[in-house]
């Protein structure tokens, strides 16, 4: 062999080394659920996020890529209906990850959103979790996070979308005690039922929220979500008392406690992890 032509195999051979290292596909981890994780409109300075926007940077692009299908006010039946899963299902590839979070919206009576756990809302989750492992993908159920709910008595909550609407003299006026009060019941406890039955990686998001929210306490814990005096945030000039959703703030903490949820559920994704709680 000349020496040109061992320059050009040498060479050859390290181009494929090269391409070895550096030609991957990003994995996706798909999240599918309501406005708790759902993407949201930033113009003019607003404030309101879901912890599914903010999940993306707590792992490395290069390798995960976050894609965020959640959309405000969905159940898990009416995010099926409405043609939301048949588009995930389009996209997924062998290897994917799909958060499967649902329970907000469920609760609400109406109809075209209405489940109940032990039955049509366990069924819905058992789909998401059947579907994506036929699709190669690998399922994660989550449980629903808590609302800040520190009333003696959970106030009456038809739709928590409506609370977009509201100022902050519109709020709910109840006296508030000291320790956070439940307001999903049994369908925060119906996806860990429905992974134990499945054999489903599972992360218990409502616990997790729940020891955030407890852990900062009644007046701290209004930090997290979109509550404001008036005049405090100028994109909410009136103020808001919005105990569901989460600020820029909140969304930051609540992804990055369940992106380290995220990573001892599945120990692969440690080596992606790049940040810590804010």
């Amino acid at each position: 062999m000349t020496r040109n032509l061992r320059h050009l195999a040498l060479l050859a051979i390290a181009l494929l080394v090269l391409t070895a290292f550096t030609d991957h596909k990003p994995t996706t981890i798909f999240i599918i659920g309501d406005s708790t994780a759902a993407n949201k409109d930033t113009t003019g300075g607003k404030q309101e996020r879901g912890w599914g926007m903010m999940l993306q940077s707590q792992f490395d692009a290069d390798y995960i890529r976050v894609d965020n299908h959640a959309v405000n006010g969905r159940s898990s039946k009416s995010f099926i209906d409405e043609g939301h899963w048949d588009k995930v299902l389009e996209k997924m590839q062998p290897g994917d990850y799909v958060i499967i979070q649902f329970g907000h919206n469920d609760e609400k009576p109406k109809a075209d959103r209405h489940t109940d756990p032990g039955s049509t809302f366990d069924y819905n989750l058992a789909r998401f979790v059947r579907e994506t492992r036929e699709h190669g993908g690998i399922p994660v159920l989550m449980s629903c996070v808590v609302r800040r709910n520190f009333f003696v008595a959970a106030p009456d909550n038809d739709d928590d979308e409506l609370l977009r609407t509201t100022t902050f003299k519109d709020g709910v006026k109840m006296i508030e005690g000291d320790t956070l009060v439940d307001t999903h019941g049994l369908y925060a406890i119906a996806p860990r039922d429905v992974a134990r039955r499945m054999n489903c990686h599972f992360v218990d998001a409502n616990r997790i929220t729940h020891d955030l929210e407890q852990g900062l306490g009644r007046e701290a814990s209004k930090q997290l979500h979109m509550w404001f005096l008036p005049g405090q945030e100028p994109s909410v000039p009136e103020g808001r008392q919005d105990n569901t959703h989460y600020n820029v703030y909140g969304a930051q903490r609540v992804a990055a406690l369940l992106a380290d949820a995220l990573c001892q559920e599945i120990p692969v994704l440690e080596k992606y992890r790049v940040s810590e709680l804010p």
